[in-house]
């Protein structure tokens, strides 16, 4: 009996050893060796096993650089605007996914621009993140006092220089992308993403959005239909335009065509509105400590959210996996191998958990 459990062990070892050996050695070589073009019928979440591990990997170095780069690019200095930097750095340092930097990086190699090249846009676009997040948390905005398990910036340094810190983001975010851009991209490109992030920001973007969920505060509606159009020119507007705006400027400053830019435009519109799909879902599922932020904070405020005023529970997360669905498809044009970590990033934005 003990030998053949011994037998039985020793074939499950060679198995799962030649299964290490394919994946780690083989199946790279073989994919190297082709040019393949993405033909991905199924939103199964490729993320799984040996390429999931190389996306953790291209995740955790990616944010470590936007990190780098960010503080670098809001150093402590003397006062009086020490105290407006460490209200800047409070926010911009606290943590975050980076999933726009990284969308700005990926979209940009991409089209075969360099992650330097991008960087600077990448920055400029997380700058204009924390500017909102700020900015959404304020007493007149969303009132809350939790933002990524910490108080929130008007809590630590009062309503005032929160504001102040918002203002200097959006002047900063502008100015580094001018600046801190090689010399190497045409200046009819750096003012074209600067236009991009722009658009993003103001009342074709994010404060229009703002704008439309303040108003959608305890609104009713007469059918789910208009409710769905009122909330969709939300999150068009004040969750994925900034997403929209990361993909969009890494793939000018990296050189992408027209053609290509728009695709990129696109699948970050997906990527959005199912980031925010994901999110209303997150917002009645998790808790506060899951969350690092209030959790049920958009019922208790009557806001229109996907769910539950709207799909429920279930029929919010078919929505993203619709979402993520199109998101692959306007990739398609693009060889697979460089673009799989945009998919890799729809599948993260799918599964987030918090």
């Amino acid at each position: 009996m003990e030998n053949k459990e011994a037998l039985v062990y020793t074939f499950i070892s060679i198995f799962i050893s030649l299964q290490f050996l394919f994946w780690r050695f083989i199946r790279p070589r073989f994919n190297a060796g082709q040019t393949r073009h993405l033909d991905l019928p199924s939103h199964t979440p490729i993320v799984e096993g040996y390429e999931s591990e190389k996306f953790l990997s291209y995740m955790i170095r990616k944010s470590k650089l936007v990190n780098q780069a960010l503080d670098e690019a809001v150093p402590l200095c003397q006062p009086p605007v020490l105290k407006i930097r460490e209200t800047m750095r409070y926010t911009l340092l606290s943590g975050g996914k980076r999933i726009r930097p990284m969308l700005c990086l990926a979209a940009c190699e991409l089209v075969g621009g360099k992650e330097s090249t991008a960087m600077p846009a990448a920055c400029a676009i997380e700058m204009i993140h924390a500017s909102s997040l700020i900015q959404d948390d304020l007493p007149c905005m969303d009132d809350d006092s939790l933002r990524r398990g910490k108080p929130t910036n008007h809590k630590v340094f009062g309503e005032n220089i929160a504001i102040l810190a918002v203002d200097a983001f959006i002047a900063l975010a502008i100015k580094h992308t001018v600046e801190s851009t090689s010399l190497d991209v045409h200046p009819r490109r750096v003012l074209r993403a600067v236009l991009e992030m722009a658009k993003g920001i103001g009342t074709e973007g994010l404060v229009a959005g703002q704008a439309a969920d303040l108003a959608g505060e305890g609104m009713s509606f007469d059918n789910n239909e208009v409710g769905l159009q009122h909330l969709e020119f939300i999150h068009i507007h004040k969750t994925a335009a900034l997403l929209e705006a990361a993909a969009v400027m890494g793939g000018i400053v990296g050189g992408g065509s027209d053609e290509e830019i728009e695709s990129l435009r696109s699948y970050a519109r997906c990527v959005g509105l199912m980031f925010q799909v994901v999110d209303d879902v997150l917002d009645v599922t998790k808790s506060s400590e899951e969350l690092g932020k209030t959790a049920g904070k958009d019922l208790i405020s009557e806001k229109l959210t996907y769910n539950p005023k709207l799909m429920g529970v279930e029929k919010s997360r078919e929505y993203a996996d619709k979402l993520n669905r199109e998101a692959r498809e306007h990739l398609k044009m693009f060889d697979s191998d460089k673009a799989t970590p945009l998919l890799f990033l729809a599948d993260y934005v799918v599964n987030r958990q918090n």
